[in-house]
C-alpha cells in the first residue's frame, strides 16, 4: 500500500490493560455480549428484548464476530490510560465502550455530541476515543490491506477476475472517489481543495480485488488533481513502471500469444503496459465494442466496493463539516482497513447489504488521452481474445 498522506506512527505503550476491558461488571469469561446487554439498558432509547444481537448489528453495520475481533486488535492500545475516559455517572468506559463510540462514530457519521449523548459521554470523549481508536488501527490493522506476497494468493485473485466477464490474467480494477468537505469562508488554502465541481473535496484512489477488497489506496490529495495525475504519483505507479510489481507469471491466451499481469481503469487514466482502458470513440468494431462490455462490467467491483465503503462508513460520505484536513486522509484509512476486515471475516452483515455502485455522485468522467504503444498492444490482444477471434 502506498503511504497515507499526512500518517504518522505511534510510540507503542508498556501499559497493561485494565481489569474492566470488556465491560461493567463483565468478565473477559463472560465476553462482550453482557457488555452489550448492559449498555442497551443504558444508552439512550435503544431498548433490548430478545432482539438485542439485530440491534447489535443495526447500530454498527457488523457482526458480533467482527466486532470482537476489532476489539482484540486494538485492546492493547485502547485500555492504555483508559481511567479518564468516562460516562457521565463517572464510571470508566471499557474497551467494548470505547470501540463501540468509535465504530458508531465511524459508522454513522453522527457529529461528536450527538455520539455523545447517545452514549452518555462529553462529545469530548467521543472525539478522544475515536482518534485513539483510528491510531491504533493505523498500525494493528495494517496487515488487512497489503498487496498479495505470494504467487498462490495472486492467482486466486486472477482466476476470480477471469471468472466475472473473462479478462485472462487481471490483477485488480483501479478507480478514484471524492470525499466532499464544508471548509469555513475564512480558510486560506480553501481555494486549493476546490475540485472541478465546484465541491471541496479529498481525492481516495484505491486498487480493488474481485473480492471488492482494497490492495491499494492513495489519498490525501485534492480533489481537483486528475485522476492519472494522483496515480502517477503513487507508489504503485513507481513500481510497476520499474518492473517490481504486475511483474508475475505471463499467460498464453493463444499459441505463442502472451499477456502481461494488469490491471483495469476508465478512461481517467492512461493506457499503460500494465493498466488497461477501454476504447473511445463512434462506430467501433464489433470485437471492440465487445471488450467495452465487458471492461465495464468488470471495472463494476471497484464501484461497487466504494459504494459500500462510503454507505457503511458514512463519516466519509456525504459533506464533511470542516474536517482536519491532516487527519482525514488517516480516517480514510482506518475505513478501508474496517471495509477490508468486514471481508476477511466473511462478515455475514455485510453479505446482506445490497450491492449499490453509485459512489461519486455528481462527478463526471475526465478523460486522460496518454496512450503507450504496449499498452495499445495488450489491450487489441485482450480484445481478439474475448471475442474469441484469435487462433487457437
Amino acid at each position: 500500500m502506498a503511504p497515507v498522506r499526512g500518517s504518522k506512527k505511534r510510540k507503542k505503550t508498556e501499559k497493561k490493560p485494565e481489569e474492566n476491558a470488556y465491560g461493567s461488571g463483565s468478565s473477559e469469561r463472560d465476553g462482550p455480549l453482557d457488555w452489550w446487554d448492559e449498555l442497551l439498558r443504558r444508552i439512550n432509547g435503544l431498548q433490548c428484548p430478545s432482539k438485542g444481537v439485530d440491534k447489535f448489528e443495526s447500530v454498527f453495520k457488523i457482526s458480533r464476530k467482527t466486532f470482537d475481533y476489532i476489539c482484540s486488535l486494538v485492546k492493547e492500545d485502547m485500555m492504555a490510560k483508559s481511567a479518564h475516559f468516562v460516562f457521565a455517572n463517572g464510571k470508566s468506559l471499557s474497551l467494548c465502550d470505547q470501540v463501540a463510540v468509535a465504530l458508531r462514530r465511524l459508522s454513522s457519521g453522527d457529529s461528536l455530541v450527538t455520539i455523545g449523548d447517545l452514549f452518555g459521554v462529553n462529545h469530548s470523549t467521543v472525539s478522544q476515543v475515536t482518534w485513539r481508536f483510528v491510531e491504533s488501527m493505523e498500525e494493528r490493522g495494517l496487515h488487512h490491506l497489503q498487496w498479495p506476497s505470494t504467487e498462490a494468493e495472486m492467482t486466486e485473485i486472477k482466476s476470480k477476475f477471469e471468472k466475472i466477464r473473462g479478462f485472462p490474467n487481471c490483477c485488480g480494477v483501479i478507480d478514484t472517489t471524492h470525499i466532499t468537505m464544508c471548509l469555513p469562508a475564512s480558510d486560506p488554502a480553501g481555494n486549493v481543495w476546490l475540485d472541478h465541481e465546484k465541491n471541496h473535496s479529498m481525492i481516495l484512489q484505491t486498487v480493488v480485488d474481485a473480492d471488492m477488497k482494497f490492495r491499494d489506496i492513495v489519498t490525501g490529495w485534492p480533489g481537483k488533481m486528475k485522476d492519472w495525475l494522483v496515480f502517477q504519483n503513487s507508489n504503485f505507479y513507481k513500481l510497476s513502471d520499474k518492473g517490481e510489481r504486475l511483474n508475475g507469471k505471463k499467460v498464453e491466451i493463444s499459441k505463442g500469444l502472451e499477456i502481461r499481469e494488469y490491471i483495469i481503469g476508465d478512461s481517467g487514466f492512461p493506457l499503460l503496459p500494465y493498466l488497461v482502458i477501454p476504447y473511445e470513440g463512434k462506430d467501433l468494431p464489433e470485437s471492440k465494442i465487445e471488450f467495452n462490455k465487458r471492461h465495464s462490467a468488470t471495472r463494476m467491483v471497484a464501484q461497487r466496493a466504494l459504494a459500500r465503503l462510503k454507505d457503511t462508513w458514512r463519516i466519509i460520505h456525504g459533506v464533511m463539516w470542516r474536517p482536519d484536513k491532516h487527519r482525514l486522509p488517516r480516517i480514510i484509512l482506518v475505513c478501508c482497513l474496517l471495509h477490508n476486515i468486514a471481508i476477511d471475516m466473511q462478515d455475514e452483515v455485510q453479505d446482506a447489504l445490497s450491492l449499490s455502485s453509485n459512489h461519486d455522485s455528481g462527478y463526471h468522467q475526465e478523460i486522460c488521452g496518454t496512450t503507450d504503444v504496449d499498452g495499445v498492444n495488450l489491450r487489441d490482444k485482450l480484445a481478439l481474445y474475448l471475442s474469441a477471434r484469435l487462433p487457437p
